[in-house]
């Protein structure tokens, strides 16, 4: 049977072909974003080594991190070292807490500046309580990151970058004319 002898054949319409262009997605706010990272301790320990994935943005890559790779695209990679501060961030931004005086030992002497270290809660990092003001029966401590002053070094590899949001639907779908 041939198509003029198909009364569906001969009715159907097909869009034409169209060459579809790929356009490489770069890392920007709100991109969700596939990294392999390596970060450690200059001179000391590794912090991470693994694949992370994130929505750039959202809070949950150090910010100094997200800044290095805002721009790239998959295949980029970047090796470099993180200044503290841009790491875990300013010390001073850092939240402040008022804590009874017997938290701390007896003897100790409690000056503004001075650190010590609260263990951290069921496996999670320690806590430096630096001291901010001492008062008879309390203590306003600034809880600082105990990696807040240590520079990181990073190597990172972009796996992967798509925007999350779904694509708008087309306008056939919306009983819309499509111009």
């Amino acid at each position: 049977v041939g198509d003029h002898d198909d009364p569906v054949a001969r009715h159907a319409t097909f869009p034409s072909a169209e060459t579809v262009r790929v356009v490489a997605v770069k890392i920007d706010k709100g991109a969700r974003v596939r990294v392999k990272v390596h970060l450690a301790v200059i001179g000391g320990e590794t912090l991470e080594k693994s694949v992370v994935e994130y929505i750039q943005g959202g809070g949950v890559m150090l910010p100094g991190i997200e800044a290095v790779l805002a721009g790239l695209e998959k295949g980029a990679k970047k090796t470099g070292t993180l200044k503290a501060k841009d790491a875990f961030g300013n010390p001073a931004m850092h939240p402040t807490k008022v804590m009874p005086r017997t938290e701390f030992p007896k003897d100790a002497k409690l000056t503004a500046g001075d650190r010590f270290t609260a263990k951290g809660a069921a496996g999670g990092l320690d806590v430096v309580l630096q001291i901010e003001k001492v008062e008879t029966d309390k203590v306003t401590v600034r809880l600082v990151h105990p990696l807040a002053d240590k520079d990181l070094s990073y190597d990172l590899e972009v796996i992967q970058v798509t925007d999350p949001r779904p694509p708008p639907p087309p306008a056939k779908a919306l009983g819309l004319e499509e111009g």
